[in-house]
């Protein structure tokens, strides 16, 4: 699928984040917030770092942009996040209203927006999010890739 040039540029930003995750030894997901065609929202997983699970990039992200928006309603924003969301994060991007979620990578283990299960687009719930996968996937795969590399080698530990 291709992607509107604006929309790379999003997900390349998310990427950004995501390696500030790796050089921090925790696993390399980024995520912003776009309304109105500007960043109000920027994330990067910091679990080990607040030694909270719920410190996803996705939900750091989130909490940004509705302190910038002044709204925990952020049906006018979209997400761009590098790994897709867990059942945490995608139960988030319902709560908050997220209009559209725009990812890079599958999930196979804990994915709620596609591979594992599809929590975004379930009909049963008083919203839904538009999801569109595959965009920078390469790019975000390798950065997991090189993550996980180091982390099975030891060079430092991780978790």
């Amino acid at each position: 699928m291709l992607f509107e040039e604006q929309q790379y540029r999003f997900m390349y930003a998310a990427l950004q984040e995501a390696e500030k995750a790796f050089e921090e030894n925790e696993v390399p997901v980024g995520a912003v917030v776009v309304h109105n065609n500007k960043i109000i929202g920027r994330g990067y997983n910091q679990t080990e770092k607040l030694k909270d699970a719920t410190a996803h990039a996705e939900m750091i992200a989130i909490t940004s942009a509705s302190n910038n928006l002044d709204n925990w309603r952020l049906n006018e924003c979209d997400i761009y996040v590098t790994m897709e969301p867990c059942i945490m994060c995608t139960g988030a991007l319902l709560a908050s209203r997220i209009n559209r979620l725009f990812y890079g990578v599958n999930d196979l283990k804990f994915g709620a927006c596609g591979s594992i299960h599809n929590l975004a687009e379930n009909s049963k719930t008083n919203h839904t999010i538009k999801v569109f996968s595959g965009i920078l996937a390469k790019e975000s795969e390798q950065l997991l890739k090189s993550f996980f590399n180091q982390y099975r080698k030891g060079s430092e530990k991780i978790f």
